[in-house]
C-alpha cells in the first residue's frame, strides 16, 4: 500500500468529515435560489467542453496575487495599482463564485463536501480583499497589505482544494457538445 502525501491525507480528511458534510447543507440552504438561477445562466455552459468557473478563477487570484506582488516590490508609488487589481478582483469574484456554485450543485458525496470546504475558503478570501480595500480607501495601506496576504494565503487553501476536484477528479469536465 503506498503512502499517501500530505496534501492528499487532508484532501481525504476534508472529504469524509461530518462537519464538511454539515457546512454543504448550510450553503444549499442558504444558497438555493441563487443556485437555481445560476445552473440556467451562462456561467454554467457546456459550450466550452468543460466549466467556466476554473478560467474564471484565473482572472479574480491573478488579479489578488498582483495586488500582493505590488506591495511587497513596488513600493508606495504602487499603492494605487494595488489598490486597483484588489477592487477588480473582487469584481471578478463575484460570476467566478457564481459559475463555481452552479457547478457545485451537481456534486454529491466527498466531492460535495470539498467544494463546499473550498467554497469557504474562497469567500473568506473574499471578504478579507473586501477589507482590503476598504482599508486602502481609507488610508490604511498597512492593514490593507496585511488583508490581502491573509487573503492570498487563504486562497491558496481554497485554490489547492478546487484544483483537486477540477483536475484530479475531473468535475470541471462538461459532456461534449454533439
Amino acid at each position: 500500500m503506498a503512502l499517501r502525501s500530505l496534501p492528499q491525507r487532508a484532501v481525504r480528511a476534508v472529504g469524509e468529515s461530518p462537519l464538511s458534510e454539515r457546512l454543504a447543507h448550510a450553503q444549499e440552504l442558504a444558497y438555493q435560489p441563487l443556485i437555481d438561477w445560476v445552473r440556467g445562466s451562462p456561467l454554467h455552459t457546456d459550450v466550452l467542453g468543460h466549466s467556466l468557473h476554473p478560467s474564471l478563477t484565473d482572472v479574480t487570484t491573478g488579479c489578488w496575487l498582483g495586488t500582493s506582488l505590488l506591495d511587497l516590490a513596488g513600493g508606495s508609488e504602487s499603492r494605487r495599482g494595488a489598490t486597483v487589481l484588489a477592487g477588480f478582483g473582487l469584481l471578478a469574484s463575484l460570476p467566478t463564485a457564481l459559475a463555481g456554485a452552479g457547478d457545485w450543485a451537481e456534486l454529491s458525496g466527498e466531492e460535495r463536501r470539498i467544494g463546499a470546504v473550498h467554497a469557504l475558503g474562497a469567500d473568506t478570501a473574499t471578504f478579507l480583499f473586501a477589507g482590503s480595500l476598504v482599508a486602502r480607501l481609507r488610508g490604511r495601506h498597512g492593514l490593507g497589505v496585511k488583508l490581502a496576504m491573509a487573503g492570498n494565503l487563504v486562497m491558496a487553501g481554497a485554490g489547492f482544494l478546487g484544483g483537486h476536484l477540477a483536475l484530479h477528479r475531473g468535475t470541471a469536465r462538461r459532456p461534449s457538445v454533439g
